[in-house]
């Protein structure tokens, strides 16, 4: 019986002496054999501290990822297989009064290394292992006895090495088990730290921390993506500033980063109203700007991207500097780069003052008809997109100049206004964004 009665450095360093049957199997032992079986394992039990400092020994030799277990703490894992062993080789003598307490120390074992970072290949290999340490012990325990019990003692090999199998399933059940809380938790307090850092509440004691954990550098710089769906249409200023979502975790919108930007490898956040994105910068100055002319944003879906802020610490206002960028953005949808729209910025960061300035610019044209007044309106904003230039305004309106002109002259009848007065014209420019923006 080759495969039975070889050498104990063989049984470790090579495949099982007997293979594992599948679970449903007819079982040869007899009465006899299991007495031969517990005979040879009441030996193994007394001697269990010299069967565990062997297998710990063939643990730091075999498996590369215990050994450093080992080295960190080698009491700890030497209990740890001592645990084991006591159990199981119990088991093979009481399997009823052993079995419960066996399986918790099987569950216990894939937990702990599942949080020690052991990959779960090299915990299976360690129960082989100890399995195959164990049944080689058991047959030069029989053999020394009697070798003509051997025979015997093959009988009970397909219990054996099926009770390692099913042990070999319960430790890796309780390591996925284990592998999934971990990674729950790793993942929940990534989504706490971002959060802390978009709501500007992290301790700047935890930035280091967070910085590791993010894998971002704690004085780079950054800027803040925020995105939402279009504004429904005839939404008031209440709704001026992102779509609801309802109740609930927000939902990726499908806003598409160019692949070939370092921000491609944004962090994702969900707010209640709208989501963000952490965008780690390492460009040029324009690197923005080139950013935002690459972003692919979806038919109705509106983006904001605030201005670039130095280290983690200061996420907080890019967040903010965010959701103006986003406030800013038309109903229908678009992209807005916060540094590009300044002006639009100022009024919806203060909606009730802008609200008021439009209302003393352009309450009067409210008096009349309301397709006269948007006429006037139309014309003005395309007189200012023009940069004062009546003959590029009237060529957008597909009108003469002097319509222009005479349109322009109304207004100023109208209100009191001057158009080349400079101050006159910030204000005009202004109230025409404050009703655009604010609906007002």
């Amino acid at each position: 019986m080759p495969q039975v009665v070889r050498s104990r450095n063989g049984a470790l360093h090579g495949p099982s002496p007997v293979p594992p049957l599948p679970h449903r199997f007819r079982s040869l032992a007899d009465r006899e054999s299991v007495e031969v079986l517990h005979r040879a394992a009441r030996v193994l039990v007394a001697s269990l501290p010299a069967l565990t400092d062997r297998l710990v020994e063939a643990l730091y030799a075999q498996e590369p990822a215990y050994r450093a277990a080992i080295d960190s703490d080698r009491a700890e894992v030497w209990q740890e297989v001592h645990h084991s062993l006591r159990h199981n080789v119990g088991s093979l003598i009481q399997p009823r009064e052993f079995r419960e307490s066996a399986h918790r120390t099987s569950r216990w074992i894939g937990e702990i290394r599942a949080e020690r970072g052991v990959p779960l290949d090299a915990v299976l290999h360690a129960f082989r292992m100890g399995g195959a340490m164990v049944w080689q012990d058991l047959v030069d325990e029989t053999a020394r006895r009697d070798p003509d019990d051997i025979r015997l003692l093959v009988h009970v090999a397909a219990d054996v090495w099926n009770f390692v199998d099913e042990h070999c399933g319960v430790v890796a059940d309780a390591y996925r088990q284990a592998e999934r809380r971990l990674s729950w938790r790793r993942e929940n307090r990534q989504r706490l730290m971002v959060a802390a850092l978009l709501d500007g509440t992290a301790r700047i004691a935890d930035l280091a921390e967070a910085a590791e954990m993010l894998g971002l550098p704690e004085q780079g710089r950054y800027a803040v993506l925020a995105v939402a769906e279009g504004r429904r249409s005839g939404a008031g200023p209440a709704d001026a500033g992102v779509a609801r979502r309802g109740p609930g975790p927000a939902a990726r919108t499908p806003v598409v980063l160019p692949a070939a930007h370092p921000g491609a490898a944004a962090l994702w956040h969900p707010g209640p109203d709208a989501e963000f994105a952490i965008l780690p910068l390492t460009g040029p100055p324009g690197e923005l700007s080139e950013l935002a002319a690459a972003l692919d944003v979806p038919a109705g879906t509106r983006a904001g991207i605030g201005s670039a802020v130095e280290g983690l610490a200061a996420l907080g206002d890019a967040r903010r500097l965010a959701e103006t960028a986003l406030r800013a953005c038309p109903a229908t949808g678009g992209t807005v780069l916060l540094d590009e729209h300044l002006p639009d910025a100022l009024v919806v960061s203060s909606p009730a003052l802008a609200g008021a300035l439009a209302d003393r610019v352009l309450g009067p044209l409210d008096r009349l008809d309301p397709a006269d007044r948007d006429v006037i309106v139309e014309t003005l904003t395309a007189w200012l997109d023009a940069d004062g230039s009546a003959q590029r305004a009237g060529a957008r309106l597909y009108c003469h100049r002097n319509t222009v002109l005479n349109r322009l002259r109304r207004f100023e009848q109208l209100t009191g206004r001057c158009l080349t007065r400079p101050r006159d014209a910030v204000e005009v420019s202004l109230a025409l964004a404050a009703r655009r923006l604010l609906g007002t």
